[in-house]
């Protein structure tokens, strides 16, 4: 598949090529199963953030986003006040939308209150099984489980997660693979 080979000479998914941000994340993060409270909330937030936006955008901003919500700590980022909140719609490096900064909160605070750990409770979404993509297009944006995922998220009081985020969470975090044949990391 020629047109999944990169100007470095690897072959990765298209989107992967686009850019070298897009290359290293594709190459070392992106489809890799990843596990724990702080690196899931921290996924599930961005995600979060970049709805209506290019992916890329956040990706740039991810050390400022990082620094702006305490390392994605959830239990600090549920201690977020008014001020905190003023604080992030004033702070150029991130993304300054009052509704996702507010559902980055609600979410911290919806970790807080679960009766289970979060790793579990998003990892039981992960299917058993997933067709490996042939190309792009074969890639859905929403499946079952998605959409099954933010309706018991929805329930548990998390904000800003649709059946569309929650699938690229599945995809960032490992929980499908969907990397298309002909990708060097497509096992």
């Amino acid at each position: 598949m020629t047109d999944l080979m990169g100007a470095d000479g690897v072959a990765r998914c298209m989107w992967g090529n686009s850019t070298p941000d897009y290359a290293d994340y594709h190459d070392k993060e992106w489809g890799v199963p990843l596990h724990g409270e702080d690196v899931l909330y921290e996924r599930l937030t961005l995600e979060s953030f970049q709805s209506g936006l290019s992916w890329l955008t956040i990706l740039r901003k991810r050390e400022a986003f990082r620094k702006a919500f305490k390392q994605f700590k959830p239990a600090k980022v549920a201690r977020f006040g008014d001020a905190d909140v003023e604080r992030l719609l004033q702070d150029a490096w991130i993304v300054r939308n009052r509704a996702k900064i507010l559902a980055a909160i609600t979410n911290a605070r919806a970790i807080a209150a679960l009766d289970e750990p979060l790793d579990e409770l998003l990892w039981s979404f992960a299917p058993a099984s997933h067709p490996r993509p042939r190309t792009m297009s074969d890639v859905p944006a929403v499946t079952d489980d998605s959409k099954a995922m933010a309706k018991e998220l929805k329930k548990r009081g998390f904000a800003f997660l649709g059946p569309t985020t929650c699938y690229a969470l599945m995809q960032a975090t490992g929980m499908v693979d969907d990397h298309v044949e002909g990708c060097f990391r497509a096992v």
